[in-house]
């Protein structure tokens, strides 16, 4: 133990200056021109970012971002830096997939630095990996730089533990949606049902009363906690608890705001005693 103390101190006395000001002399990778990095910006909260995403944003020479960035991270972008839209809201005139990874390899090939900025995690429901498989198939060299996804981190803002040993072993990430902005077809709701103790769902609030009438056909208990998470991790955050059996009424009557993240089962019991995120706390933009 004592050497070990010995090393962090020795870490603690290296570099100059003071704070994040400490961070400019660390190796960070460089951001080679003609590179696409597809980076996670996580849930919301700036300060939710990750180091590597930071350093991304302070050496790109275009941002293409997402709907669910939170423009607060945005104003971090280097001056200089060109800012792109490729925003994809259900319901809304969007940006194909072709077109956005059409216009990544485009501005790789023309020698930019390429920060491709996404909400929460690239990989979880973001399309990271069918824009990674263009890039790759295209021979444009690429980075992925993962972030805290919603179905994690929104919980934690909520005071939902993904899992909790006393609740839930197990946990599933879903989509509510499909490409129409219907419920997916191609997930098996009736093994889904009983398949964990705890499910999160995103982009699910339009469909949720059809998605929690085929979870109770498939045997969920009705009276199963949901919980859904409006903002997560933001000023603005909400959270309403329903239960599966009165959810398509609530989300019918209440019309909770999105992007939202849904979760199912007991986790949610946990809230009453572990929500930390207070009104004062709230109002720190950073997080």
């Amino acid at each position: 133990m004592a050497s070990e103390n010995t090393k962090v101190k020795s870490w603690q006395t290296q570099g100059t200056g003071t704070g994040f000001a400490r961070l400019d002399a660390e190796a960070f990778p460089t951001f080679e021109r003609g590179w696409v990095w597809l980076v996670g910006a996580g849930p919301g909260a700036p300060g939710l970012m990750s180091l590597l995403c930071y350093h991304a944003m302070q050496n790109c020479d275009v941002v293409v971002y997402d709907a669910l960035v939170n423009p607060d991270i945005l104003r971090w972008v280097r001056t200089g830096a060109e800012l792109e839209y490729a925003g994809k809201r259900g319901g809304k005139p969007s940006p194909t997939q072709r077109d956005i990874s059409e216009r990544l390899i485009e501005l790789a090939q023309a020698g930019k630095r390429v920060l491709r900025l996404k909400g929460g995690d690239p990989f979880m429901f973001g399309r990271g990996g069918e824009e990674s498989q263009s890039l790759a198939k295209a021979g444009v060299p690429f980075r992925i730089v993962p972030g805290i996804t919603a179905g994690v981190g929104g919980l934690a803002y909520a005071g939902i533990p993904a899992t909790h040993r006393d609740t839930n072993h197990s946990v599933i990430f879903l989509t509510g949606h499909d490409a129409s902005g219907k419920m997916p077809v191609n997930v098996d709701w009736a093994a889904v049902a009983l398949a964990s103790p705890v499910i999160v769902m995103y982009m699910a609030v339009k469909n949720l009363g059809d998605i929690a009438s085929a979870l109770m056909q498939g045997g969920r208990k009705g009276e199963d906690p949901v919980s859904i998470i409006s903002n997560a991790s933001l000023p603005q955050q909400q959270v309403a608890m329903t239960t599966l059996a009165a959810a398509g009424a609530f989300v019918e009557a209440n019309e909770p705001p999105t992007p939202a993240i849904v979760v199912v089962g007991h986790a949610s019991d946990w809230r009453s005693l572990l929500d930390w995120y207070s009104p004062s706390l709230k109002a720190n933009p950073i997080g």
